[in-house]
């Protein structure tokens, strides 16, 4: 059985609208951010609730697919760079991580992948 935690990220087009069923989200910028001298990918984004039958409402949000293990090293069939990913696991590093997005990005949530 494989150890090997590596997956690979499909790079995301942004500021692109993707229609769910309540509402919309997009993400609007991609970061690598310095940690711990490794890289940590993120992307930043918000989501509107705006065709719900229950109401409305809106929030900001950063997801985190993990470390960079190799940034955009292949391409897959519909010409989107793919990153070689290792997911963050380790609860204190997530609380770190997600503390620092937070402060960057002014955002209540980070989910990590």
């Amino acid at each position: 059985m494989s150890t090997d935690s590596r997956q690979d990220f499909i790079h995301i087009e942004l500021n692109v609208e993707t229609v769910a069923i309540g509402g919309h989200y997009v993400f609007t910028k991609e970061v690598r951010l310095p940690f711990n001298g490794r890289e940590v990918l993120y992307l930043a984004g918000y989501a509107l609730f705006d065709t719900s039958c229950c109401g409305s409402g809106g929030c900001g949000y950063a997801l985190v697919p993990g470390f960079i293990r190799n940034w955009q090293n292949k391409i897959n069939t519909d010409g989107r760079p793919i990153s070689g990913i290792e997911p963050v696991s380790d609860p204190a590093m997530q609380k770190q991580i997600k503390r620092l997005v937070k402060a960057i990005e002014a955002v209540p949530q980070v989910v990590f992948l």
